[in-house]
């Protein structure tokens, strides 16, 4: 019998550990061995405390239930992103994007025809808000969970401390069978494996260790210290499509008196924008910024005075480079987290990126037969990465994109400055003629990554609507704006309190 094909991860962190569990669970009946190593000296980004609903996923994959995980990383529910201050048209100046559920079948399907109607001119309610349940839910501080089980489950994400997750995957990972050293690599041994194929053979420690693996995943960060040292490394940036390259993050404590919103919020300030992030026993924001259009210090002044934070009350600044490599899968290491590239934190994006990257990667390459898996699938595999950061990217440029505000150059050059993307040009101008959206969206392949539903929120909730129109609808419209907010905020009072039930959730 053959030795055990070897799988070494460089880096910790979230994705680290996000991967080194999906790995060990998925290849849990194969012979491989798996192995993470990371520095103390190197800290983690770890300002990320939101996700899409694409997490659920995970911990249900790994058998891990919401009791376990959640009070320990000191997590919440999170039913949506509200967006006050994009847009300043009137009735427009804040919206929020839910996440879609079965509960909202009947009430969505009256959006969209609304919408639909608003685009070709008709003067009837547009405003998203007005439409699912998610708004109402997290406006009243509950979680998206019911008192008594529906035949259906609501969509849903979380908030939660990055730190924390971190520590509690890795504690899972390391009972999986992972084997983990605190090691810093100073230096990536190559070596060709002929007609000029070259691979990672070794990575070698400050102490002048080498430490040798068939496979290794970066997980390094930014620096993408494994990747960046192959042939076929090229970064692809971002920067003329999203002005904002830097951040300052503070946390502020909780108040367990007060209710407890089960959403984000992403509000626009002068040259960039806040995420409000709340956690069972804190509070984290962070100010999201272009430092072209100002400086980290106006930048945390800002934040500070919005905030309302003290003196006592320190400050992370922080760089992003945004953009993404060409090659995730290149030769025998795989790029995931920061070290394959990174789209600005808006929509909570970073850990579905992961969770996908590894989910797919680990149905692409075969531990038992690595031979088999040949340029054909390493090419297949990054061209379907590509495609999910350049769908996540049309839509996280597109709140730039018809923003409206003009008090500050920074909104200005994110509405008429940056280079955007052909697909959502395209898109917002079929929006804009009225024709067939859905449809549209389908065609482009743009409903793969964010729904219709998601882009009608994000579309419509920005007013972006003709200016006038016919009044349509009268006293019609009227009655059935009334009856969907009979609807949906009558049916808040069927779910649980969000702060009471993480504190039973704590207790079981």
């Amino acid at each position: 019998m053959g030795k055990n094909f070897s799988v070494l991860i460089a880096g910790g962190g979230t994705a680290g550990w996000m991967a080194a569990n999906l790995l060990a669970h998925r290849w849990r009946d194969f012979p491989v061995n798996i192995s993470l190593v990371e520095s103390t000296e190197i800290g983690t980004i770890g300002v990320g405390e939101g996700s899409t609903p694409y997490l659920k996923s995970l911990f249900r994959a790994l058998d891990i239930p919401e009791s376990e995980w959640m009070p320990a990383c000191d997590a919440t529910y999170k039913c949506g992103i509200r967006f006050p201050g994009w847009s300043t048209t009137p009735g427009y100046a804040a919206y929020y994007h839910p996440f879609y559920s079965p509960l909202d079948r009947e009430t969505g399907a009256e959006f969209f025809l609304q919408a639909d109607m608003r685009r070709r001119g008709i003067l009837v309610d547009a405003q998203p808000d007005h439409f699912f349940h998610a708004p109402y839910l997290s406006s009243a501080g509950m979680a998206p969970i019911p008192k008594r089980p529906l035949p259906f489950e609501l969509d849903y994400a979380y908030h939660f401390d990055a730190g924390l997750l971190g520590r509690f995957l890795k504690s899972k990972a390391m009972q999986a069978g992972v084997r983990y050293r605190q090691v810093t690599i100073d230096r990536v041994r190559l070596r060709e494996r002929g007609q000029g194929d070259v691979v990672i053979d070794s990575l070698t420690t400050a102490s002048g260790e080498a430490i040798a693996a068939d496979f290794f995943i970066d997980c390094t960060g930014f620096r993408s210290s494994l990747l960046s040292e192959l042939p076929e490394y090229q970064f692809s940036s971002y920067e003329k499509t999203l002005l904002n390259n830097a951040a300052v993050a503070l946390q502020m404590p909780g108040d367990s008196q007060v209710s407890l919103k089960s959403e984000t919020v992403s509000e626009a300030l002068t040259h960039g924008w806040m995420w409000n992030i709340p956690l069972q026993s804190r509070t984290g924001f962070g100010y999201v910024y272009g430092d072209a259009f100002i400086s980290p210090e106006t930048a945390e002044q800002e934040l500070r005075k919005r905030t309302g934070a003290p003196d006592g009350i320190s400050c992370r600044h922080l760089k992003m480079q945004v953009g993404r490599i060409e090659q995730h899968w290149s030769s025998n290491c795989l790029g995931v987290g920061l070290s394959q590239g990174f789209i600005e934190p808006l929509e909570a994006t970073a850990l579905m990126l992961v969770q996908f990257t590894i989910e797919r990667f680990s149905l692409a390459f075969d531990p038992v037969n690595p031979h088999t898996s040949g340029e054909n699938q390493r090419s297949a595999f990054n061209h379907n990465i590509n495609t999910m950061f350049d769908g996540v990217l049309d839509y996280v440029v597109a709140h730039y994109f018809l923003n409206t505000r003009n008090d500050t150059e920074y909104w200005r050059a994110a509405r008429h400055d940056i280079a955007v993307p052909e697909r959502l040009q395209r898109l917002v101008d079929c929006w804009d003629r009225g024709d067939d959206f859905v449809e549209y969206l389908k065609q482009a392949g743009a409903d793969k990554i964010y729904s219709h539903a998601s882009w009608y929120c994000l579309l419509a909730g920005m007013g972006r609507f003709p200016k006038g129109g016919a009044v349509g609808g009268g006293l019609e419209s009227q009655q059935l704006l009334r009856d969907v907010q009979s609807f949906c905020g009558g049916n808040v009072a069927r779910f649980e309190s969000h702060r009471r039930y993480l504190e039973r959730l704590a207790a079981n």
